[in-house]
C-alpha cells in the first residue's frame, strides 16, 4: 500500500464521524464542524488525514470547498478486509 494508511486515519472517532456526514452528503467544512466539539481548523487537519489516504475528495465551488467520500479510496481497506469472508 502506498500513500497514509487509511485503518490509521479511520482509527480517529472524529474522522469516523466526518466519513458518516459526507456518506450523506458532500459538505464544506464549516458545515461539518457545527457536529463536532473541535475547531473548524481541527476539522480542516482531519480531513486532510482523510484526503492523503484517498478517503475523501475536495472540489471548489466559488470560494468554498466541497468535501465528499471518494468511494475508490475505499477499495484498499474492503480487499483487506473481504480476505476473512473469502
Amino acid at each position: 500500500m502506498t500513500g497514509a494508511d487509511p485503518f490509521a486515519a479511520i482509527a480517529d472517532p472524529n474522522r469516523r464521524y466526518l466519513l458518516e456526514e459526507l456518506r450523506r452528503a458532500p459538505k464544506t467544512v464549516n458545515e461539518l464542524a457545527h457536529g463536532l466539539p473541535i475547531s473548524r481548523p481541527a476539522v480542516s487537519q482531519h480531513l486532510k488525514a482523510l484526503l492523503d489516504c484517498n478517503l475523501v475528495t475536495v472540489s471548489s465551488s466559488g470560494t468554498r470547498r466541497i468535501y465528499s467520500i471518494n468511494s475508490k479510496g475505499f477499495d484498499r481497506l474492503n480487499l483487506w478486509l473481504d480476505q476473512f469472508w473469502s
